[in-house]
This record gives C-alpha cells, structure tokens and sequence, in this order.
C-alpha cells in the first residue's frame, strides 16, 4: 500500500470519527429520559454552548419491593380531605400548572393538599446559582464548627438564586414563577415562623434562554430539602417521610439524588439519608451555577401529619395494606408500614410479613432505649435532659428480672442508640418483640417496627405528649404508658406492666 493511499484512509477515518462523537454529545445533551412524558413538547435542541457544560451523571437506587406498598394515585384520582390517605398518602392531587415555556424551555408545577395544606412542587431546566444563597458551607465535621449559630446555617435566597429557562420564545424580562397570592393560597406559611421552603419558591424567577447559563448539569431527579432540627430523630423522621412522598408523588422512577439547601454539619443521622436516596450532596459544596433536568422541591417536615398531627385531629389507624385492599377504609392507612419497610429496606434489612418477631423458642427480645449524653449539634452542650431521673435503676432491675423469669426466655436489649450505627438501631428495632423507653426522640423508631410489636413509654409529668401513642397508632401498634407523677419510676410497676405484656404475648 503506498503512502498516499495510507494517508487517504487516516483522513477518512479522522473525519468520520468526528462525525460520530458530535452526533453522540448532541444526541445526549437533547434528551430527557428521566421526565419526558411529562413535558407537553419535544425537548428543543440545545445550543452549542451546552455542549461544553459538565453533565453530572450517577447511578440511580431501584426502589425496592416493599409488602405494605400501595399504588400513589395521580391527580385524577379523587382523595377525600381529612381522609388517611389525604393525610398520610397521596392527598397531593389538586395539579397546578404554573408555567410551561416554549421551544424546548422550562416547566414548573405544584401538586397542593388539601389535608396538608402544603405542596409539593416540581421543575425542568431549573437553575441554582449557589453564590446567591447566603448560609455556611454545610457538611462539615461538628467539632469544627462548634458554636456556630443556627441563623449561619439556614438558607437566606437572593433574587437570581433559583431560575426557570423560559424557552427561546421568552422575553428579555424576568418574571417570578409564582406570586404571593399564589404562596399564601398553595404554600402558607402557616404556624412555621421561617418557611425556608416558601422562601426558595418565593424567589424562583424565570429567564430567557440567553441568561440561562449553566456551569453544570444534573440529568436525575434531584430534591431539594431545606431542613431544621437535623440532629433529632423525631423531626428528621419528618422529613424523611417529606422526602418520600414528594418521591412518590411526582412519580418518579427509581430514588432521586438528595440535595440539602441548608448549612448544617453533619450528623449521625445523614447516615439514614445516604440509604434511602441515590446520594447526598450539600448546596455549597457546589460552585458556579448547577442545572437540573427535574428538581423536587421536599415540603418542610413540620407539614407532614406526623408533626401536624401532634396539634390537629389526625384520625387514622394502622392497617395491612392487604386489608386496605380488600376493603379501603378511609379511617385506615398502611402508609407509615410501608414508610417503615423503606427504612428497613435501604439498610438490607429482611422484609418478610411473617417475621413479626424471633420464635419463643430464641427468646423475645426487649428493647430498652435508653437516653444518653452526646453532642448532637453547634449549639448542643452534650447533655440531654432527663426523662426518667432512674433510667440506669430501671434498667438494672430489669436485667434482673429478665435473667429469673420463668415464662420464656427473654433477652433484655441496652438501647445505647447514641453509641450505635443508624442502620444498628434500625435492626433493634426490627428485632424487638417489646420496646420500652422513656419519652424522647428516639422512640421514633417505632415507625420501623414490626406489626405485632408492643410499645411501653415511660411519661414524666412534664413531658406527657402523645408523639408515640399516635405514632403507634398510626401504625396499628399495641401501646401502653406508665404515667409518672414526676420523673421516677417504680421499678415494680414497670415490671409489673412489663409482666402482663409478656403473658398476653404466650410468655
């Protein structure tokens, strides 16, 4: 072969090389596999300039295959107000489309309940300009950042922070997606003095094409959650549930990326997060402008009916999600069951309907969860107020009791849950037949507790409130309270409730 032939070849398959890899990066930048349907108009082809912008791209988790899951209606299925599924499920069905734009632009939408009275709102093409949100950098170890306020660490939006592409058909003007009619009919601020979530949409603003820059691209579903009292497991539970239902809601396809718009440091409890979405990251850890094929914008925790129904009416009792299909009751939710087999899920841990606790044969397990000094944030001195002044007596005698009684084996569990794993706490739970404690955040593991399950709360007469004897209910837990005159306990009375427990458990 002679050389200029050689040469002709090399130029040839150079060209068509070229050729092959622009149609690749102009076919990948077009698409939308993750939210097609539900934009009315193809995707326009995008600009050369985005061509060039860094695509983030990671491996989504599959939702797993939970027993107590049932389908969440979409918007034309009808969910009665003040029903448990309005509640609990999805009451989010009232659609409201806010602002589509054209030739391929961006899109925003809201699902309002009416039961809630709260929203889960969607967008694409949306941008986050992360110079424009003014909090600390978040993510850090504590001990590096121990006295810092709580004011540092909540989001504060600056005109810009958030835009919507208007499409190449939109004006050179800017425009709010939503004005305050809007905000207080569809997101009311409520009894929430600072509505971190409200204020994110209050500034989201939509631009034409040519403003819209983007230093990086997010192709997954991405929610955006602002967060309060991140270090405590009852309010952080609120949010995860937020988190899942807005998941669930807006229908997406397997478990979206997480993102916290706020500053907090880390904590024991981010471990939870990292199991039930894709990934975590922190808002500043970004820089320059991000864009997201599809942001979920996570209604703040205190608007589930956990935390609402501490205040409010909230009448539901815990069902199979069997029973609920054969015969759909409005006063009965499965919901929290399948909240809880998420939970569970996400940490590999077995699902089984049948596994309602170890044979009597191994023994039950009694899980005492206990309340123990460690440092949970900045502004945290280590140590936790006391519920029970003889928790350490308490515990004793029952290590003494459980080690002599006749009836069956029973093997008492030390909750020490400050000095355990998420994923350690969420398997005793599991693995309880009884869970007794005095009143605090940590019996909010309950949500992930077996069916047939028996709660015991210990209640000091300064902290009688119904967080647990709800949440059990909510669930179709068996509950029981030893009311406390103080915060000393009888040791003999405990026993004795406990007593009277394991005789109805065959024990």
């Amino acid at each position: 072969m002679n050389k200029r032939v050689l040469i002709r070849i090399l130029l040839f398959l150079v060209v068509f090389n070229s050729f092959y890899l622009c149609l690749y990066f102009i076919h990948h930048n077009s698409s939308n596999p993750t939210h097609n349907t539900f934009l009315k108009k193809p995707l326009f082809k995008r600009p050369f300039i985005e061509i060039q912008q860094t695509q983030q791209t990671h491996l989504s988790k599959p939702w797993p295959i939970l027993p107590s899951y049932l389908p969440w209606s979409k918007g034309s299925i009808f969910v009665p107000p003040r029903s448990c599924e309005g509640y609990f499920g999805n009451g989010f069905t009232r659609r409201l489309e806010v602002f589509s734009g054209d030739n391929g632009g961006g899109w925003f939408r809201c699902w309002y309940s009416e039961s809630l009275r709260s929203s889960v709102c969607e967008g694409g093409r949306v941008k986050m300009a992360v110079e424009k949100i003014e909090m600390a950098k978040g993510g850090e170890s504590l001990v590096d950042v121990i006295g810092r306020s709580e004011e540092a660490e909540l989001p504060v939006f600056r005109d810009g922070a958030f835009e919507v592409d208007g499409g190449e058909g939109f004006g050179d003007e800017r425009k709010l997606v939503v004005d305050r009619e809007f905000l207080d009919r569809y997101v009311p601020r409520g009894e929430i003095g600072r509505h971190t979530m409200r204020d994110l949409i209050s500034k989201i603003r939509v631009v034409g094409r040519k403003e819209f820059a983007c230093d990086q691209w997010i192709e997954e579903p991405t929610l955006l959650v602002t967060r309060f009292e991140y270090a405590n497991l009852f309010h952080t539970i609120t949010d995860w549930y937020s988190a899942y239902v807005s998941s669930r809601v807006t229908g997406l396809p397997n478990r979206p990326h997480l993102i916290f718009v706020d500053g907090h440091c880390m904590a024991q409890l981010e471990e939870t997060w990292k199991a039930l979405f894709s990934s975590v990251r922190y808002a500043k850890n970004f820089t320059g402008t991000v864009c997201f094929r599809h942001a979920i914008l996570s209604p703040l925790g205190y608007e589930t009916a956990l935390f609402k129904g501490l205040t409010e009416e909230v009448i539901c009792d815990g069902a199979s999600a069997q029973e609920l299909q054969q015969k759909p009751d409005d006063l009965k939710t499965a919901r929290l069951s399948e909240f809880g087999e998420m939970i569970r899920a996400a940490f590999g841990l077995p699902l089984n309907l049948n596994h309602v606790r170890k044979p009597v044969s191994g023994g039950h397990n009694v899980l005492f969860v206990r309340r123990e000094d460690y440092l949970a944030h900045p502004r945290h001195g280590g140590k936790v107020e006391s519920r029970l002044t003889n928790e350490a007596e308490v515990f004793e005698s029952l290590k003494s009791w459980a080690s002599n009684y006749k009836g069956c084996k029973i093997n008492l569990v030390n909750g020490l849950f400050a000095h355990m794993s998420m994923k350690e706490q969420v398997q005793a739970i599991q693995d309880a037949s009884v869970i007794i404690g005095a009143h605090g955040a940590g019996l909010t593991h309950i949500v992930s507790a077996l069916p047939k399950t028996v709660i015991l709360e210990i209640i000091s007469s300064q902290f009688r409130r119904p967080h647990f004897a709800y949440i059990a209910r909510w669930k179709g837990l068996e509950y029981h309270a030893i009311n406390l005159g103080g915060s000393y306990a009888n040791t003999e009375t405990v026993i004795n409730a406990l007593v009277s427990i394991m005789k109805s458990l065959r024990c």
